[in-house]
């Protein structure tokens, strides 16, 4: 039992989502599947209780989180994370997280304006990152998001943003 408190408070106290692998081999001493059970265990206590706080897998990692119901109540007392986007920097970072990886001219070819300074500021707020070049032979950039953006915006993997189908259901005709 110390242990799935000692876990509690590790997740309490990061401010950036914990891996399991991160949480087995700093807690060493103790046997791996246990590491593993006593994270699970907490999880379900959290979510599948009434609390106002859960533990939430995202980026790869397992993080606590206020509940959606209670995150107005609480953006009074303490700022939220604000990545403070444009909108164009914002359509830049869509187009990115959809069709990545994407070079700067695919990326301008979608948008219809040079993006160059949408780009600079969403590597700057490391919310995307450089996966090398595109293709063999071809010496342009391209562009993926990262592991904060996943953090960000909540998301365990790029598989979790909705697809057009999931905006279609909710009837917001984009």
């Amino acid at each position: 039992m110390e242990l799935k408190r000692i876990i509690e408070a590790i997740l309490f106290s990061s401010s950036k989502p914990v891996a399991v692998k991160q949480l087995k081999k700093r807690l060493e001493e103790y046997p791996p599947e246990e590491v593993e059970r006593f994270l699970h265990e907490l999880c379900e206590e959290y979510n599948g209780s009434e609390r106002a706080v859960e533990i939430a897998e995202v980026a790869g990692g397992y993080q606590m989180k206020t509940r959606a119901l209670y995150r107005e109540w609480a953006k009074r007392f303490v700022r939220e994370k604000d990545v403070g986007l444009t909108k164009s920097t914002l359509e830049t970072l869509s187009i990115i997280a959809y069709k990545q990886p994407l070079t700067k001219k695919e990326i301008d070819s979608v948008r219809g304006v040079d993006s160059s300074r949408a780009i600079k500021l969403l590597l700057e707020r490391r919310l995307i990152g450089i996966s090398g070049k595109n293709g063999a032979g071809d010496k342009r950039i391209a562009f993926v998001t990262t592991e904060k953006f996943l953090e960000v915006y909540g998301l365990r993997s790029i598989e979790d943003l909705p697809t057009y189908k999931d905006i279609e259901s909710l009837g917001l005709n984009p």
